[in-house]
């Protein structure tokens, strides 16, 4: 009988250079700990062993051991989130889709969630909160180059073009939580004093001292205190002229 896969994959991309080590034991001693599947009619969905039995199609298997449980769909739901869960190879935006799919299928309320992964309530929140980040970061966090502490800080800001600028510096150089909220507290520095006061705090974040505003220049990248860079948006010949003005008085 057929194995329908992919009913309750919780992976946000196919991708897995770790699988390697899998088909090369699989190759040797073939599938030893059984799928768990759940029969849907003449159907048999997998819920448990999607990187082994994606091991065992590399190898060219015919066949694999499965054990049949006899649950509800709910239950298959749970199952599956809880082998994926604790996998070391699981990206956060994965954990927080993961999170965010339990609690809109009604498998486990926010306190069952919590308690069956051993944090609080306000850690769900905030990790399906994440979700909401844009996309250029959240492939950051899902690319494992940048943390979430770190991206927490450059999803509010909102200006496309700057925050593409913060990125390509992040994954240059890298950025540690700091360095980016001192990047957050420089932008905002520089908006229209409105939009600064109603700016949301940025969730979970706690500076043990105040962090001195730095930002990297536009043309090398090299990171400064903001006292030492020029943000005013005037040109080469007005720049002259200025000077000049100045000298004069």
């Amino acid at each position: 009988m057929d194995i329908k896969v992919g009913a309750h994959a919780l992976r946000a991309t196919d991708d897995d250079e770790d699988l390697d080590g899998l088909v090369a034991s699989v190759r040797r001693v073939g599938v030893l700990q059984p799928l768990l599947c759940r029969l849907e009619g003449d159907v048999l969905n997998l819920v448990a062993g999607h990187r082994r039995i994606n091991a065992a199609l590399r190898v060219g298997l015919e066949s694999v051991p499965v054990i049949i449980g006899d649950f509800t769909a709910a239950q298959a739901k749970e199952i599956a989130f809880a082998e994926n869960m604790f996998r070391a190879d699981l990206s956060a935006v994965e954990i927080a889709a993961g999170l965010k799919d339990v609690l809109e299928q009604k498998i486990m309320t926010i306190e069952e969630l919590a308690q069956s992964v051993s944090r609080s309530t306000n850690w769900i929140g905030r990790m399906i909160a994440m979700l909401a980040w844009p996309s250029d970061v959240l492939g950051a966090v899902h690319g494992g180059w940048l943390s979430v502490s770190a991206a927490n800080n450059l999803a509010c800001v909102t200006e496309d073009t700057y925050r593409d600028f913060l990125l390509t510096n992040a994954h240059d150089s890298g950025a540690t939580a700091r360095t980016t909220a001192a990047w957050l507290q420089a932008w905002r520095a520089y908006q229209p004093p409105e939009a600064a006061v109603q700016a949301e705090p940025v969730p979970g974040q706690v500076n043990l001292q105040p962090a001195v505003p730095q930002a990297p220049c536009l043309c090398c990248g090299v990171v400064y205190r903001t006292d030492e860079l020029c943000h005013m948006p005037v040109c080469v010949q007005c720049i002259k002229l200025v000077r000049e003005v100045g000298a004069r008085s």
